[in-house]
């Protein structure tokens, strides 16, 4: 923008200089012209009395050297009754331009070498026509004609030269602004709310950087608002889940009783842990960076042993695969755990008892992929299903669990997808970039899928 504006400027202040300067070189040429021819005219004009009452040559001689240069001026007088015609000084106009003079009785300019030639016919006191010639050569034609041009051309650059000054003076009390307005708005779509734009420049780029910090106060508010709400809301659950665990521990000892305590002291965690997060402004669900991470085969492992105790009491089926060694994911335990239990907890509230379910993990060498299937009745729109707050429709059903677990993969670089499984329901495959990894090309994405997915796709028996 800056340089556009200075190349803006550069070409007007160069057409409003060709526009002034040309036509005033021109003047001042012709005007130099004129004053040339003047000076010959009233040379001439001073040879006129001597011709009306004389025409001696040695007196004409006189009077010729006196007016002028002695080559610069001639005198033609024609040839009379009982004369000759005489030609006094250095003629250089043709015999013809003489005559033709001399018979039209005005004064003309005829082209000789070197410049020009005033001729001027004068009536003598014979009643004949003597010619005068004044010699007006180029270079006092165009005497002070180069230095007005150079004048004119060094006024023109010196104009060009300040408008680029000024030009770039106000490019960058333009500029600067708006590149700051840029840079800030970039700085708060990348997440700091802290970033705000110097409210100074033109008056509508300093409009522009008042809304712009009013709009980034506001989100910061909204936030800050959101967080206390996430906060306020989460802290009430704390008496219910004082009063269940006060029951819990009443339950005596057995399996059922120590699941039901484990359950409450997690919900019990994770509760601190909204809060906490709420209160601190962390997000949860950010990859981890290089070579941290967690075990997704462990956590697998650890949360099926919760869920599968749910699954015989209601008689479901279940698999687990490709847990028999340590899969790295670039993702917190907590975080992978809550994307888990999120996925399994939509089996167990929207498929019919006895339904059989399996989880699969798989470990390649740029990606992890998690699948979670079951034999349920299936999502019958998996676009509308992976939108946060519509769910899949069914009762119960909000959306939000599996939009945890496309966050999740997202920042890792992957994604999310529903489908339909070989167990005859539906499949959630979450698909883990590995290290921190930009995506690779799509091509390529989509032919290690299916190498990666054919693997699933082979029928397994279940337990």
């Amino acid at each position: 923008m800056r340089w556009a504006l200075v190349k803006v400027c550069v070409a007007v202040t160069t057409m409003v200089v060709v526009a002034f300067a040309v036509p005033l070189g021109l003047v001042i040429k012709e005007m130099a012209r004129d004053r040339a021819f003047s000076n010959a005219e009233r040379e001439a004009a001073a040879i006129a009395p001597a011709l009306s009452i004389t025409t001696d040559r040695d007196e004409l001689e006189k009077v010729v050297a006196s007016a002028g240069p002695g080559d610069a001026m001639a005198v033609h007088i024609p040839a009379g009754e009982g004369t000759k015609a005489v030609d006094i000084g250095s003629g250089r106009a043709p015999a013809k331009d003489i005559a033709t003079m001399r018979r039209l009785g005005r004064a003309s300019m005829a082209e000789v070498p070197g410049g020009s030639a005033l001729l001027q016919p004068t009536a003598l006191s014979s009643g004949d026509i003597a010619v005068v010639e004044v010699y007006v050569p180029e270079s006092e034609v165009s005497n002070g004609v180069a230095t007005a041009w150079a004048v004119l051309a060094a006024v023109g650059v010196a104009l060009v030269v300040g408008s680029v000054a000024v030009a770039d003076r106000l490019g960058v009390r333009m500029v600067q602004p708006a590149q700051r307005l840029v840079e800030g708005a970039h700085e708060l779509g990348e997440g700091r709310l802290a970033a705000r734009v110097p409210e100074e420049g033109p008056t509508e780029l300093r409009l522009a950087a008042v809304a712009f910090n009013s709009m980034a106060d506001q989100v910061v508010q909204l936030l800050a608002n959101e967080r206390e709400l996430a906060a306020d809301l989460s802290h009430r659950l704390r008496t219910p889940l004082t009063v269940l665990r006060l029951n819990a521990a009443s339950l005596g000892d057995g399996p059922a009783a120590e699941q039901t305590r484990a359950a409450v002291a997690q919900l019990e965690r994770e509760v601190d842990t909204i809060i906490r997060t709420a209160r601190e402004a962390k997000p949860q669900t950010a990859a981890a960076g290089p070579g941290a991470g967690c075990d997704a085969a462990e956590v697998v492992r650890e949360r099926m042993e919760f869920w599968s105790a749910l699954a015989e009491d209601e008689g479901r089926k279940w698999r687990v695969a490709g847990v028999d060694r340590p899969v790295r994911t670039p993702v917190a335990r907590a975080d992978l755990a809550a994307a888990l239990d999120a996925l399994l907890g939509n089996v167990f509230r929207h498929t019919p008892e006895g339904t059989a379910f399996a989880v699969d993990v798989h470990n390649g060498e740029d990606a992890v992929i998690v699948l979670v299937s079951d034999a349920g009745p299936g999502i019958l729109d998996p676009q509308a299903a992976m939108a946060r707050g519509r769910g899949s429709g069914s009762a119960g059903s909000t959306g939000l669990g599996l939009d945890i677990v496309r966050r999740l993969a997202e920042s890792t670089g992957g994604d999310v997808r529903i489908g339909s499984s070989v167990l005859g329901g539906t499949e959630v495959r979450i698909w883990f970039q590995l290290d921190g990894r930009a995506p690779v090309r799509r091509g390529h994405r989509v032919r290690r899928r299916r190498a990666l997915v054919s693997a699933f796709n082979r029928p397994r028996s279940l337990p």
